[in-house]
């Protein structure tokens, strides 16, 4: 990992701001030595001590409104504020019976010294607040549902935990895994696994990724070799407990990421199938950006008595603070040249995602950018070899500009994207809050241009509760809609997580751990995305009606094989 350089002497930075250079990318970015404050933007003589918090590159965090410790302790963030202070501050809610307190700092953890070192080389300074307070409710061996925004560092909330609990129980693992990690996409679970790797190598912990779209052949040799954690998406892993290539009978700690989404893409029959394999005394961590209903049902009947930690309010869709929104009413013919302009405007070598409604756009605007923004297209069509080249490429670098269907909307983990544009509004604005949440990860703050044309009109209602709740500017052509009898939108209720607090200009959210991000293509069996068979063109699992669709009926089909 290339590390920050000092940026040339510039006498005009207000002191004590120092510019530092991007090891990997050669970005400019400013560090507050004072507070440990990092950021993007130039700072100006009025901004105080405790700006919003931004996110270094190559993951170094730092929170704007914590006290740090930075002596002889490894670099671990310490904080003076209460167990009842730490969650106001950080909006966390807790519901259950003798809840632990958070863990303020690493020390506060016990973790084993190996896998801190591991923790303090990949640059934490102190605890996300999922992981905070979810830690010492998984170190009771308690069950836990967690509500928290993509982006949040769920993964190593519920992988940290996953470890000690393998170092406590040890069993051979030629005879199964006893960590389970069920995801709803191959492009998360492969993200679950390289974060189990990296954060399990001290520990010499085996991982095993198991997902569709790849051959079975490799997977079964990882599981006969024998595995600690095995990742997997729910099509493969029923495929391969089909075959009684695998034993669950050993799995004492699973877990369900994105539940929400895995119901939402139609896994319930398959999750249901696979819980039924896996022993009734067990741990189970249910970690989730929503709570509908059907994640609520699926709690109930699969958890003990489960402590329910959430990070901001549950009850109505939210978007990241952190990213400053733009929303332009613009004609059809207007588009592509305000698009040219805010490319021409950005940082040479900045990631920019533009998103499109249909995969015949998304292809046509690819071909016109690629010459003079080096572009690049992903969507349902492509292949997967395909999408895994456009997506390296991407993330290298190589290319700055990914033009994408809502394929990517939920499917990137990619820390440094700098700007998402909505060249097409989406069907939905929960999905418009997924699609901008590719900017603004991992406490960085980012930009969203979104374009919005008379047809959209039925949204702008929602929209404008959704940026005046963000701290951000409404258009007034944008109120005009709503005046003149459109935007209305849906009637029904929005179940979201919340995001950090407010900052200057509608920026500063909350710093979240630069791990566990959310995504994939993989298309699945009995309705999911995950093998060839179910999905959204087939007929869907027994038990489902023959639908593949679920909960996602009312969203345009995108096809993932």
């Amino acid at each position: 990992m290339a590390t920050p350089s000092y940026a040339p002497e510039d006498p005009t930075l207000p002191k004590p701001w120092k510019g530092l250079v991007d090891g990997t990318t050669g970005s400019l970015y400013y560090w507050n030595p004072v507070n440990n404050v990092t950021q993007y933007d130039r700072p100006s003589e009025s901004k105080g001590p405790a700006q919003p918090s931004t996110q270094k590159p190559n993951g170094f965090i730092s929170y704007d409104d914590d006290k740090f410790d930075r002596s002889s302790n490894g670099g671990f963030g310490a904080t003076s504020l209460s167990p009842d202070a730490y969650r106001r501050q950080h909006e966390i809610t807790v519901s259950g019976d003798n809840v632990p307190p958070p863990f303020t700092s690493f020390e506060d953890t016990g973790f084993p010294s190996e896998l801190l070192r591991e923790v303090l080389a990949a640059g934490f300074t102190s605890p996300t607040p999922i992981q905070a307070q979810s830690w010492p409710v998984a170190l009771q061996s308690r069950d836990i549902v967690a509500i928290a925004k993509t982006g949040s560092g769920k993964t190593l909330g519920y992988l940290i935990p996953g470890f000690i609990h393998l170092k406590r129980v040890y069993k051979n693992r030629q005879m199964g895994p006893t960590v389970l990690v069920l995801s709803p996409t191959r492009e998360l679970a492969t993200q679950i696994q390289a974060e189990a790797v990296k954060f399990g190598r001290s520990s010499k912990i085996q991982c095993t990724c198991l997902y569709g779209g790849a051959p079975k052949g490799p997977q079964l040799r990882d599981l006969d070799r024998g595995t600690d954690i095995v990742v997997a998406t729910p099509g493969r892993l029923n495929d391969i407990l089909e075959m009684r290539k695998i034993s669950l009978n050993q799995v004492s700690y699973l877990v369900l990421d994105e539940a929400d989404r895995m119901l939402d893409m139609g896994f319930e029959p398959q999750i249901r199938k696979i819980i039924k394999a896996v022993p009734a005394r067990r741990q189970t961590l249910m970690y989730t950006a929503t709570w509908p209903k059907e994640v609520r049902k699926i709690a109930a009947d699969f958890m003990d008595n489960p402590v329910q930690v959430n990070i901001g309010n549950v009850n109505e869709l939210v978007a990241n603070k952190s990213i400053t929104q733009f929303v332009e009413v613009l004609g059809p013919m207007e588009k592509h040249r305000r698009l040219e302009q805010i490319l021409r405007s950005q940082e040479q070598r900045a990631k920019v995602i533009i998103f499109c409604s249909t995969k015949k756009m998304c292809d046509q605007l690819a071909r016109n950018l690629t010459r003079q923004f080096s572009a690049a297209a992903i969507h349902g069509d492509k292949s997967q070899g395909e999408r895994d080249y456009v997506l390296n490429q991407f993330r290298t670098g190589r290319s700055t500009v990914l033009v994408a269907t809502d394929v990517a909307a939920r499917g990137l983990d990619i820390k440094d994207i700098r700007v998402v544009i909505n060249y097409d509004f989406p069907t939905g604005v929960e999905d418009y809050v997924h699609r901008i949440g590719r900017t603004g990860r991992a406490g960085a703050t980012g930009e969203a241009y979104t374009f919005f044309g008379d047809k959209d009109a039925k949204h702008a209602s929602e929209l404008i509760k959704l940026l005046e709740g963000a701290n951000q500017q409404v258009p007034t052509a944008l109120q005009g809609m709503v005046a003149r009898g459109g935007g209305f939108g849906s009637k029904f209720k929005r179940w979201g997580s919340g995001a950090g607090g407010a900052g200057f200009g509608g920026r500063g959210g909350r710093p979240d751990s630069s791990f566990g991000g959310r995504g994939g293509w993989n298309s699945g069996r009995g309705g999911g995305h995950d093998s060839n068979r179910g999905g959204y063109n087939n007929g869907g699992p027994a038990g489902n009606n023959g639908s593949g669709w679920s909960r996602a009926r009312s969203r345009s089909p995108e096809r993932f094989n």
